[in-house]
């Protein structure tokens, strides 16, 4: 199976997801957006296959939003991709892209619905205890 995660190793939320996938056998693509940022056409592509506006891509926290004055509903999707191409770290992580669907997983849980071996069980950074429903 072909896994990528767009990664960002700073993120808590992002290194269980990648610690999921790795356990389910994967070991995926790690794409670290913050250094090697997806293209207009794939960040596209990306917001049709979440299925979601760009707006709803955007991240808040720890992120220049504010600043840019992003909650003004003025923008267009195509402007709030301009800025998140400006700054990638308005881009929301994890975004995992398997051969089952793309998804932002948010809460990383959301990873194993994407995965061929899912584990059962998996204890977060947090000491959070997730496992998996089966069935």
């Amino acid at each position: 199976m072909s896994v990528t995660i767009y990664h960002n190793p700073a993120c808590g939320t992002s290194r269980n997801t990648l610690a999921m996938i790795r356990q389910s056998g994967e070991e995926p693509e790690v794409i670290e957006y913050l250094k090697t940022p997806p293209s207009r056409a794939r960040l596209v592509e990306l917001i049709g296959a979440l299925g979601i506006s760009a707006r709803e891509l955007l991240r808040e926290k720890g992120t220049p939003y504010a600043e840019l004055g992003l909650a003004d509903p003025k923008w267009s999707d195509d402007e709030l991709i301009d800025f998140m191409l400006a700054h990638p770290i308005l881009i929301n992580r994890p975004i995992v892209v398997t051969p089952k669907g793309v998804r932002l997983c948010r809460p990383s849980e959301l990873v194993l619905d994407l995965l061929d071996n899912p584990v059962q069980s998996f204890v977060k950074e947090d000491g959070e205890a997730v496992t998996r429903a089966k069935g």
